[in-house]
């Protein structure tokens, strides 16, 4: 007899807790979005996106989640939508028990600046490019010249993120011309001279040897003494005095 009490207490228990959770999932599914709550995680340090600019692009694309039924909000899309964005690197975007979505999103990481006939645009991280913003302007080196977009987001990116992980060369570097011909020169920011480095071939082993031509021979003779340093011949310094 016991046991069959116990049995039945169970079965009425399991139940109800079935019961109970498919009313409250039910209950949650037809709950509306209270709020959108967006992060832009890396905002201290660059200020190419804001909170209104991205909730500007979810209303304009009609994926704006407030006042509608969770169960119908499509975060998939959210994140696509945002990604269009070309300052945008990272989306997540969630739903929260409390009835909120939540976006994270992080801004790309510039590393170059290209001011070209050919377009006026960054360099990112990845290698891939975006717009310039009015509100932010990042302290990257600067391309100027005949640069196309090829060349930006293969050689010259490469160029730039060896720049980005050698302090000496980052610090020295102030912008970089490019020519019709593809030929490349680098102006200095310490010295009244042009460096010129003819094609990115073999671009770290002509710099070794420019620095070991600072180190060497520009205490001697002055920062002053030459206008023009060319690094484009294999293993030669060729100088042209003032």
């Amino acid at each position: 007899m016991i046991r069959i009490v116990s049995i039945i207490v169970a079965t009425l228990l399991f139940c109800y807790i079935v019961f109970v959770s498919f009313f409250f999932r039910e209950s949650r599914q037809k709950e509306l979005c209270r709020d959108l709550q967006v992060v832009v995680v890396d905002s201290l340090d660059k200020h190419f996106v804001s909170e209104s600019d991205l909730v500007h692009i979810l209303k304009k694309a009609d994926l704006n989640p407030i006042k509608r039924p969770m169960d119908e909000i499509n975060t998939d899309r959210i994140e696509n939508e945002l990604l269009k964005n070309e300052m945008i690197a990272r989306v997540e975007a969630y739903k929260t028990p409390s009835g909120m979505i939540k976006l994270e999103v992080e801004q790309k990481i510039p590393i170059l600046r290209v001011i070209s006939p050919r377009g006026n645009y960054y360099v990112d991280n990845l290698g891939s490019t975006m717009p310039v913003s009015r509100r932010y302007v990042a302290h990257v080196p600067v391309v100027s010249g005949y640069v196309e977009k090829e060349l930006a987001v293969t050689d010259l990116y490469k160029f730039a993120l060896f720049l980005q992980e050698n302090d000496f060369w980052n610090n020295q570097i102030e912008q970089i011309y490019v020519h019709p011909d593809n030929e490349v020169e680098l102006i200095p920011r310490v010295g009244n001279h042009r460096i010129v480095l003819g094609s990115f071939a073999d671009f770290e082993e002509k710099l070794d040897n420019l620095r070991l031509f600072y180190e060497k021979a520009i205490p001697k003779v002055g920062w002053e003494k030459y206008s023009i340093i060319s690094l484009k011949y294999k293993d030669q310094i060729v100088c042209t005095k003032r």
